[in-house]
């Protein structure tokens, strides 16, 4: 679907993993203030593999940190399921965060003195509970890690400590999961690896992922893709391929 303008994303479902609605985002005051989303509105389907793509200063990390109640709004509304962000305290966004979202990273964030398993199960040990067994097993077996729960970051190979950290976003169940160009310190087999797990995650165990993303060979992964530019989303693609998201950032000028 091509729109030329904004393209708004009907936003109709309550159980969807998370919702922004008229969501503006601005940075700075007069004359120097950042518009970084204007009026965004995009339901996050349950189960499915989100792209985010665009240009560079397009919004699409506001975007995604907006949704991840990593940043605050300037006007509008998001929700987590069927729970609004800015109506929580923060003890409680925090919380939340930590319990039904999962975060992975370019900089993997693992901590170097921990064993992979210590490093995955690390979110439920900071809340104070001992992790799901059966639901750790398997996603230990998705990822591949099996043979490597023992070993230091140090000890394994950079797609391997990314697998690691989605690992430990998985780990948790969260109702979601973003993702901040998790393959951009890979290199192209382990990029793959990696992107291949999370769409096994979606289609296997029912997460939803949102990545955020300048690689049009990631986002052909994804189950869709959504384009912004200038703080909107101006497009949206079902089914994304290496080809057709090329050809699109070229008329975004990216």
């Amino acid at each position: 679907m091509s729109t030329a303008g904004t393209a708004k994303v009907p936003v109709t479902n309550v159980t969807a993993a998370a919702r922004a609605i008229d969501v503006v985002k601005i940075y700075g005051s007069g004359d120097t203030a950042v518009r970084a989303l204007d009026g965004v509105s995009v339901e996050i389907a349950a189960a499915h593999f989100t792209a985010i793509m665009g240009p560079s200063g397009s919004g699409k990390s506001t975007l995604m940190h907006c949704l991840a109640g990593l940043d605050t709004l300037t006007s509008g509304q998001v929700f987590v399921g069927d729970v609004e962000l800015s109506k929580l305290p923060d003890k409680e966004l925090t919380v939340l965060r930590r319990e039904r979202i999962g975060f992975v990273f370019q900089a993997f964030n693992l901590i170097p003195t921990l064993s992979a398993l210590e490093n995955i199960t690390l979110p439920t040990a900071l809340a104070g509970r001992k992790p799901d067994q059966a639901w750790l097993d398997i996603v230990v077996d998705t990822v591949g890690l099996r043979d490597r729960l023992s070993h230091r970051p140090s000890e394994l190979s950079g797609g391997q400590q990314q697998r690691v950290a989605v690992a430990r976003a998985l780990a948790t169940r969260p109702q979601i999961i973003f993702a901040d160009e998790p393959t951009g310190n890979l290199d192209s087999r382990a990029s793959a690896e990696i992107l291949e797990f999370m769409r096994r995650a979606v289609a296997d165990l029912g997460q939803a992922i949102v990545m955020v993303t300048h690689d049009p060979i990631a986002a052909g992964y994804a189950g869709s893709a959504l384009f912004l530019q200038d703080g909107r989303i101006v497009d949206s693609m079902r089914d994304p391929t290496q080809e057709k998201v090329l050809d699109r950032l070229k008329e975004l000028g990216d």
